[in-house]
């Protein structure tokens, strides 16, 4: 009971855990955790025994539970195991395999984290159990490991949380008992609680000290040496913390005097004893005693002396101890403590203390971690808070050292100090600053790195000191030292990446600059507005713009207040060298043209330059205003990619012009144009700056209206140019171009008056010319003067040139081209490629000019021919091995640019031109080859510029040739021109062809709307010519190819007036690049399916044959793509093509004996599935109306329509059109014409052997088995229909002819039915039932006319037994019996034989019809039809006897028809076995007076010359013998009298079957009554041979008269009517009975016939009858009788 009431509650105390058995669901599950806590921990107590019941808390109720939890199960043992006796029940506790200090260690931790997880109270019986069994495994010195002992000590740290006093006595009782190797623990756990609850450690400060003090002399091992260590230094950092915090603490205040008397002794023994330790650990555990108790004597002063005493051996430790962190800790805490206690320290003692760790920082030679360079670097901030100005001193002091190293990190320990400075009010950043002043010249890159992060972080505080603003100077002078090296080139990597990590750093503190600083504004304007126009300091435009901007602003709101001059502002003023407005209008402009280089420099210029708007002139203010906003918004639409720079030239170059005329100061634009001068001259040659600075400077001179001044400068270019130098030809164009906007006849004037003084030099100078020539200065002039031409052309005002184009501008164009391929007085060839882009730029501007002059009429230039002619001469001129000049693509321009004049050009001579072109352009080589044959990679990264823009300018030639006749007929001709190389086996001549349709077809589509066409019936034709490029091996061509497509969905769009998919397009685009094979099958197959559904149907078949023409492509890539195309097509729009099926599957036929790769092939196949799936029948009827009926390629494809999923339907339709072809259609066939006729016999055919590949090819034989009750009569009736019949070859052609005899069977159309009958019945029946049908040769008779009919019986019988044979299938057979063909009427017959045999259930219904048919059938014209139905009416013997009852008088009537004299004797035998039939089952009874008839009719047959016939006589006979009713049987007996001797002559019938059947029938006629003579003889002759046969008609010869006469006669009857063979037998038999009886029992008339005859037999035929009747005469002595008379 007293366990019990402790698991439900405890009573008050500490760790008493109460509950509440009443409490609701919310508290219960509130105190949950608790509960469970105490529960597992008092478990831990009440563990008596092994057959404890273990209990469980379960929703405030305890709870029986038969097994204990894993946590309970680990407590319990933790319990077991605290038992005195536990190391002897250690077996018990612990089961097999199981390691015990492993399980305790793991028992230890998961208290310990349930402790630390819970509320952690426990009662008190049972954290005195717990703490005992922990405190003891602390302790253990033996059997315990060391794991274990730190588990236990975590423990009780642990459970220290909430009951700390309760740890603490036990850690203290034990502590007072010290003795020991484990008692290291101990002193473990003590410095671990001090730790963890310092100020709950303070009231055992004093008795723990005292217990140490008092123990010390007796630590012997470093192990507790280190652990005793470990407690002083938790234990006096405790009493710091509490020293700190002391008014948190709930106990009363304790003096410093108190704590430190206490640690006194214990730091001198420390200081005494163990200071000279070896061992590293021991060290390291010392050094943190000795840090953590110097810091606690530092609180009294009597002691403060001994401590200082003790720094410099605290500061050795750094030449002592292998890991110096841990110094770096202990000096750390160390300076913490003194920073808190605010005493005064040494100046030697800062400095001993910053020497020290200025030497671990500057030490090369020690790789410090992070975290120790963190806390190296906190010591000096630590000093410094103690002392900053001794520390800065010190600081200040490193920066003259030798090392680079020492002095980058006293400037980053000086940048760490700047922030604690600013904080204490700012008076110490002058120290700072002053002391790095002193190194700002220096050399090292990273003492320039360190200089510069220091700026950066004292600017940042907002510094209000003229000397801290003095660095930023040093900025500007460290970036354009920079930048100079950069531009030197010299610079290894990664020195240049250190001089660009300078750049960044300079940047990245100018960017950070506050000008925003009170009573700062007038000393930084002049500083920072001095390196505005310096090119060197370009790069910090953008930090310095902003920095003008906000001041500019302050100045302004400043305007008209009255205040104190600014400290240093006029000194300022007066050192700065301020630029002048015209300098700082020309350097802002050069920085604006190029707005994003620099990281938005120009853009910055811009900003800047409406700021100093008022700088400038006072009269540009409003106009800038609204102009420069303007150009900021067009830069901010556009990225640095997409911006135009010409076009942006030419913004600016109009914002001057319109800036320069508002200024309206002649004075001032001619100092303008001078600075430009001078800044155009201090950059570099054919530099981008330059070359706007000369623009700039035409312009201000077409602003200028001082004509003389004008005059003089453009006098001054053109006759003051160095020719010979690019860059001077370049500023002359540029400034007379310029001119000419305003000046144009001036400027034509001196143009003209210099190109005279070229030509009007004397003779004598003809040398001096041919020198020139040589050296290139004549050639020089004149290219230049001819793009000086063309250039004024394009900035002449309209009008003006207009009225002097053709002699003033395109006549000297063309007098100095031919000029400068003169060389005295000789005309060459000229190879300059300088001269040749001359003449084709200028006449391009010439060109644009007159565009943009004629307004809305087309101008007219006379020589445009000449000047096409000269350009394509060019263009052919060019070698097609190497892209080595930029003529191609200025040729280019220059043509479409011309082409747009009058006169206009034919649309031959517009093809030709195309030509030319594309024939220049698409063979030169690769671009990747090209580019690893060039030297470096900027002549390769040129060599991609100068493709690029080459397929540029052809794309504007297009472009330009399509304008001038926007037709879709003029589009169709020019991509006919293209496909010659978009067909191409190079990938890179394809690529150059799929970039020019993008651009035509791109052209196409913008000005769609212009060409008045309300269709474009292209579309399909062009998809499938471009759509297989999707696939191809090039990613730049998968992607024109896709934008091409993407323009051909566009233009479709309009004409359909739809929106098409464009966002979706593009980014499929986008994704064709993905070198992925899978995702570029995703993208294609998705663009194929958005771009399909928009071809038209009447444009089907134009796509259809594009897309396979792309497939008969030499590329296996292209050639699939568009095979999937097509697919997609079909797939999309395939129900919509029934119109066009004929024609789609005509294109394919076409193109198959020409692809006969497998895969080709196997998409040509799915293409005819998708159309067959959509509209079969037009498939079929396209497929059977082909001249070549049944050829290869359409085998194949009814083969494959085979393997689809609509077989089935397509089989149905087969199936119904086979049927209709195959229809009894009476009197038509006449009517036809000879083609008809031959047409209707060849089309079952067709049809037939379509039904046979269809058939063949199933993957599932479902279809044909749901089709078979259908299926099958129409084959039966194909069979009959072919049965007996030849090919047709005599009316189809020679060709279609020999595909017929080429994939038919043996010429043979039967067999082709049957085969396809057999392929059927293979789908539809198992195996065995096939095999069985070869095996009775069933195949065979059916296709031999005469053995037909029993080939049917066997199929038939067969199809009954399979059940194949449905109800359907009997109707449609039955009605055959009235077709006017004998061959149908024959299958139907034999049909319905055989379904007599057995008939199912369902056929009873349709017998009563059946068998009048076969009665009304008994009497056909064709016997064969007679003798199946005579074979019908006896299976009904068999089948439905009833039945046969029921008509057995017509039935027996029908069959004795078949007994007729003129009846084949086929029909007659069918006839006796179906009457033997009968017989058997109606017996003699049913026959009533017919037996007599019958019994006669069989006799009569006895000797027929077939066998046949006699067998199934004999069987019959037979039959009526066994049958015979008690009525008949006299009769018969009677009967037999007078046929018993044939019977038995035919014993020896020639026929084996026949004697068979003979033999059975005369065993069954002897047992008739008063035959039993006859018995006996029949009963020996059993089983004997015929030879012995006869000796026995011998033995009855000699008998009896009787017999001997019956005998005769029956022989006679045999040798006079029977066959060959029967007549030999007969003659036997004859001879037999002469040689027993002789010749006296013939009558004298007797004899003389015998003897006629048998002369006559002598001359018979068959050899047996010859010797037979030879024989007989010779025995009867016959012969010598008829000599004698």
């Amino acid at each position: 009971m007293r366990r019990l009431r402790a698991l439900r509650g405890f009573s008050p105390g500490e760790g008493a855990v109460r509950s509440d058995p009443v409490q609701t669901a919310e508290a219960s599950r509130a105190d949950a955790r608790p509960l469970v806590l105490s529960f597992q921990v008092s478990s831990l107590v009440e563990v008596a025994g092994p057959d404890l019941t273990f209990w469980r808390m379960e929703a405030g109720r305890p709870s029986r539970s038969p097994q204990p939890s894993p946590p309970l199960r680990t407590v319990s043992l933790l319990c077991h195991t605290d038992c005195k006796t536990r190391r002897k029940s250690k077996a018990k506790l612990f089961p097999s395999g199981l390691r015990p200090q492993g399980d305790r260690e793991e028992m230890y931790r998961e208290l310990e984290r349930a402790v630390q997880d819970e509320d952690g109270r426990l009662p008190s019986a049972v954290l005195s159990r717990v703490i005992a069994a922990a405190s003891r495994d602390v302790r253990e010195a033996q059997g315990v490991t060391e794991d274990v002992r730190a588990a236990a000590s975590d423990l009780l740290v642990a459970l220290a949380r909430c009951h700390f006093d309760s740890v603490m006595c036990e850690l203290q009782s034990h502590l007072r008992v010290l003795g020991g190797i484990s008692e290291d623990f101990v002193f473990v756990t003590l410095g671990k609680l001090a730790s963890s609850y310092a100020l709950r450690c303070v009231p055992f400060i004093g008795m723990t000290l005292f217990t140490l003090r008092a123990m010390l002399s007796r630590v012997g091992s470093s192990r507790t040496l280190r652990a005793v260590c470990g407690v002083l230094e938790q234990w006096s950092k405790a009493t710091n913390s509490y020293l700190s915090r002391w008014e948190k603490c709930p106990f009363p205040r304790v003096g410093e005097a108190q704590f430190c008397s206490s640690v006194y002794p214990l730091f001198c023994h420390v200081v005494g004893s163990w200071l000279d330790c070896e061992e590293e650990e021991v060290k390291q555990a010392v050094l943190g005693a000795m840090a953590a108790m110097m810091g606690l004597l530092l609180h009294e002063e009597e002691h403060r002396e001994r401590v200082w005493e003790q720094l410099p051996w605290l500061l050795g430790q750094y030449q002592q101890v292998q890991d110096t962190s841990w110094v770096t800790k202990g000096l750390r805490y160390f300076l913490e403590i003194l920073g808190e206690v605010k005493i005064p320290v040494p100046k030697a003692k800062v400095q001993a203390i910053g020497t020290a760790v200025h030497s671990q920082l500057s030490d090369e030679t020690k790789q410090h971690s992070g975290e120790h360079w963190s806390e190296l670097r906190s010591c000096v901030l630590l000093l410094a808070r103690v002392s900053l100005e001794d520390t800065v001193t010190f600081l200040g002091s490193q920066l003259g050292s030798k090392s680079e190293a020492a002095r980058v990190v006293s400037l980053d320990l000086l940048r760490a100090l700047v922030r604690p400075a600013a904080a204490e009010g700012g008076q110490s950043l002058a120290p700072l600053a002053r002391a790095v002043r002193g190194v700002l010249r220096d050399p090292g890159r990273e003492v320039a790195r360190a200089v510069l992060r220091f700026t950066k972080e004292l600017l940042g505080c907002s510094v209000q000191s003229c000397s801290a603003w003095e660095l930023v100077a040093h900025v500007f002078a460290r970036f354009s030292q920079a930048s100079g090296r950069l531009a030197e080139g010299n610079l290894s990597e990664a020195e240049a990446q250190e001089e660009a990590d300078l750049q960044a750093l300079c940047l990245d503190i100018l960017h950070s600059l506050d000008v925003s600083i009170k009573g700062m504004s007038k000393l930084l304007w002049p500083r920072l507005l001095q390196y505005v126009v310096p090119a060197q300091y370009t790069g910090t435009l953008v930090p310095l713009s902003r920095c003008l901007r906000e001041l500019a602003e302050r100045r302004e709101s400043a305007e008209g207040e009255d205040g104190e001059e600014e400290p240093d502002a006029a000194a300022a003023r007066d050192q700065a060298r301020l630029p002048t407005p015209q300098a700082l209008l020309a350097r802002l402009l050069v920085v604006a043209a190029a707005p994003h280089a620099g990281g938005g420099c120009g853009i910055a210029a811009l900003r800047l330059l409406q700021a100093l708007s008022t700088e400038i002139h006072g009269a540009v203010g409003m106009v800038w205003a609204v102009k420069i906003p303007f150009l900021l918004e067009h830069l901010a639409e556009r990225s640095e990619s997409s911006l135009d720079s010409a076009e942006w030239e030419h913004f600016l170059l109009k914002f001057l012009r319109t800036s320069l005329e508002t200024i309206e100061s002649q004075a001032w634009t001619m100092a303008f144009s001078f600075e430009l001068n001078q800044q155009a001259g201090s950059y570099c040659r054919l530099s981008r700056e330059q070359a706007f600075l000369y623009k700039a400077v035409g312009v201000s001179l077409a602003a200028c209206q001082h004509v003389p001044y004008v005059r003089g400068e453009i006098r001054k270019y053109l006759f003051q140019t160095n020719y010979l130098e690019a860059s001077e030809r370049e500023a002359m164009i540029s400034v007379v171009a310029g001119s000419a906007e305003s000046h144009f006849p001036l400027a034509l004037e001196v143009v003209h008056e210099f190109g005279a003084t070229m030509e009007e030099r004397p003779v004598s100078g003809a040398f001096r010319r041919l020198k020139e020539y040589h050296q290139g200065k004549r050639a020089g002039t004149h290219t230049a003067l001819v793009l000086a031409y063309g250039r004024m052309a394009l900035c002449a005002p309209r009008e003006q040139l207009l009225a002097c184009v053709e002699s003033d501008v395109v006549g000297p164009i063309l007098r100095h081209y031919r000029a400068s391929c003169q060389v005295l007085g000789f005309t060459f060839s000229t190879k300059d490629v300088q001269l040749k882009l001359a003449l084709v730029r200028s006449v391009a501007e010439v060109s644009r000019a007159m565009q943009g002059a004629g307004g809305s009429q087309r101008a007219e230039l006379c020589c445009k021919r000449e000047l096409l002619s000269v350009l394509l001469g060019f263009v052919r001129a060019e070698p097609r091995d190497c892209l080595a000049s930029p003529v191609r693509q200025e040729a280019f321009l220059a043509v479409g640019h011309l082409n747009k004049l009058k006169p206009s050009l034919s649309r031959e001579e517009s093809r030709d031109l195309l030509d030319q072109c594309l024939q220049s352009v698409m063979p030169l080589p690769a671009l990747e080859p090209a580019e690893e044959e060039g030297a470096t990679a900027a002549g390769a990264l040129h060599l991609r510029a100068l493709h690029a823009q080459t397929m540029g300018a052809l794309g504007e030639l297009v472009t330009a040739l399509l304008e001038e006749d926007l037709t879709s007929g003029w589009l169709a001709e020019m991509l006919h021109v293209l496909e010659y190389w978009l067909i191409s086996a190079r990938e890179w001549e394809r690529e150059r062809a799929l970039q020019a349709c993008a651009q035509l077809l791109g052209a196409y589509e913008e000005r769609f709307e212009l060409t008045g066409e309300n269709s474009f019936g292209l579309f399909g034709s062009t998809v499938g010519l471009l759509a297989p490029f999707v696939c191809d091996s090039l990613a730049t061509s998968r992607q024109r190819a896709g934008a091409c497509l993407g323009h051909l969905l566009r233009i479709q769009g309009k004409a359909l007036e739809t929106t098409a998919e464009e966002d979706e397009v593009q980014s499929l685009c986008q994704r064709l690049r993905a070198p992925d094979a899978e995702a570029l099958l995703q993208a294609s197959s998705r663009l194929s399916k958005i771009v399909c559904k928009y071809i038209p149907p009447a444009q089907a078949a134009d796509f259809v044959s594009a897309a396979l023409d792309g497939m008969l492509s030499a590329r296996a890539a292209c050639a699939q793509g568009a095979g999937e195309w097509l697919l997609a097509f079909l797939e999309t729009c395939g129900g919509q093509l029934l119109m066009q099926v004929p024609e789609i599957l005509s294109i394919i036929y076409i193109r198959m004996p020409t692809m006969q790769q497998d895969t080709l092939r196997g998409l040509l196949f799915k293409a005819v599935s998708l159309l067959a799936h959509y509209h079969p029948g037009a498939v079929i009827d396209s497929l059977l109306h082909k001249q070549l009926p049944v050829d290869s390629e359409t085998v194949e494809l009814w083969g494959v329509l085979g393997r689809t999923f609509v077989a089935g339907q397509l089989l149905g339709v087969l199936m119904e059109k086979l049927k209709d072809s195959g229809s009894d259609r009476p009197g038509t066939s006449s009517a036809k014409p000879e083609a008809d006729d031959s047409q209707a016999a060849l089309e079952p055919l067709k049809i037939t052997r379509a039904i046979f590949e269809v058939v063949s090819t199933l993957q599932s034989p479902e279809a044909v088995q749901h089709l078979l009750p259908e299926l099958l009569p129409v084959l039966l009736q194909q069979i009959s229909a072919t049965l007996g019949k030849e090919m047709p070859f005599s009316k189809v052609s020679g060709r279609g002819k020999l595909f017929l005899k080429g994939h038919t069977s043996d010429d043979n159309p039967c067999r082709l039915s049957l085969e396809t009958l057999e392929a059927v019945l293979r789908a539809c029946l198992h195996g065995g039932w096939l095999w069985l049908l070869r095996k009775q040769g069933a195949w065979a008779a059916l296709e031999d006319p005469r053995a037909h009919h029993d080939g049917v019986c066997l199929l038939t019988g067969v199809l009954l037994r399979a059940g194949v044979v449905s109800l359907p299938v009997v109707l449609v057979v039955t009605q055959w019996l009235d077709s006017p063909s004998a061959n149908r009427r024959v299958m139907a017959a034999a049909f319905c034989a055989e379904l007599m045999k057995a008939p199912v259930p369902w056929e009873r219904r349709c017998l009563q019809p059946i068998v009048g048919a076969l009665l009304q059938k008994s009497r056909d014209p064709s016997g064969t039809v007679r003798q199946m139905a005579a074979r019908g009416l006896g299976n009904l013997a068999r089948g439905t006897p009833e039945t046969l009852r029921e008509h057995r008088g017509a039935v027996v009537a029908a069959l004795r028809s078949g007994l007729e004299p003129r009846v084949a004797a086929a029909v007659a035998a069918e006839s006796l076995l179906a009457l033997a039939r009968v017989a058997e089952e109606l017996r003699g009874k049913g026959l009533g007076a017919s037996f007599r008839d019958l019994a006669r009719d069989a006799a009569a047959f006895f000797n027929a010359e077939e066998a046949a016939l006699r067998a199934a006589a004999f069987t019959l006979y037979g039959a009526l013998a066994a049958s015979a009713s008690r009525r008949w049987r006299p009769f018969l007996a009677e009967e037999l009298g007078s046929t018993w001797a044939s019977l038995v002559l035919h014993l020896g019938d020639p026929d084996p079957g026949a004697c068979r059947v003979c033999r059975g029938a005369l065993q069954l006629c002897v047992l008739l009554p008063g035959l039993q003579w006859l018995r006996q003889s029949i009963a020996v002759g059993v089983g004997l041979s015929a030879a012995e046969l006869l000796d026995i008609c011998g033995q009855l010869a000699w008998e009896s008269l009787e017999h001997q006469q019956a005998l005769y006669v029956a022989a006679r009857r045999c040798f006079l009517q029977g066959c060959g063979e029967v007549r030999a037998a007969g003659l036997q038999v004859a001879g037999v009975l002469v040689a027993h009886a002789g010749t006296v029992w013939l009558t004298a008339e007797e004899a003389m016939l015998l003897g006629a005859a048998l002369r006559v037999l002598r001359r018979d035929a068959d050899p047996r009858v010859q010797q037979a009747a030879a024989r007989l005469l010779q025995d009867t002595g016959l012969d010598q009788l008829q000599r004698r008379r």
